[in-house]
């Protein structure tokens, strides 16, 4: 994601600029897909053969995506720069990059969905007060959504890549709408039950 070389003169020193948006938005979906592990981990710490086999895929694929995610934001801020790096990418192309994206974002939330779902599954066995089944469904319908989201990105990209791109979007009211509901659900219950 980061070159090592040193630039050697103000026009590569100028095009590595070029690269830190790009390079800071993967970063900030690489904190995403991390928080969220970490979170799941902590919470219910489950290490049976599933959840250590959706572990590895998860790790896979996020080693797999870094350099498509990158291209993609750099064809993203190119596109919104009018930068040369764009123009070069044709139809096909961009609908190709766009299916490989939305593929690879719908699979690692889809896991995100089983894993949380493999945790509600021993929501007795782990323990969990009716306040962390709710957040267990909670977040199960949170990466569902994250999901649908990426594979309505991915049929979009058939006809219209430009379009599957900017359909991300959608992410932050759909999830703060989300949030909002299930949240004030998560608090009534935690108030109801004398948890703060």
């Amino acid at each position: 994601m980061v070159s090592l070389e040193v630039p050697r003169n103000y026009s590569e020193l100028i095009a590595a600029m070029r690269g830190f948006v790009p390079f800071a938005a993967c970063f900030a979906q690489l904190i995403l897909i991390w928080r969220a592990h970490y979170k799941f981990s902590r919470r219910y710490g489950l290490e049976d053969p599933y959840t250590i086999f959706l572990n590895l895929v998860l790790l896979f694929l996020v080693l797999f995506y870094v350099y498509p995610l990158k291209f993609v934001f750099s064809m993203l801020f190119a596109q919104l720069t009018g930068s040369a790096i764009g123009q070069g990418i044709g139809f096909h192309q961009a609908s190709v990059l766009m299916r490989i994206y939305a593929a690879g974002f719908a699979a690692v939330f889809a896991l995100f969905a089983l894993m949380y779902t493999r945790a509600y599954k021993f929501r007795v066995l782990l323990e969990l007060n009716p306040v962390e089944v709710l957040e267990t469904r909670f977040a199960i319908q949170e990466y569902l959504l994250m999901t649908a989201v990426g594979a309505i990105s991915f049929g979009l990209a058939f006809k219209h890549p430009e379009l599957a791109g900017w359909w991300f979007c959608i992410l932050g009211p759909a999830l703060a709408l989300h949030g909002a509901i299930y949240g004030k659900r998560v608090r009534l219950l935690a108030e109801k039950m004398g948890m703060h």
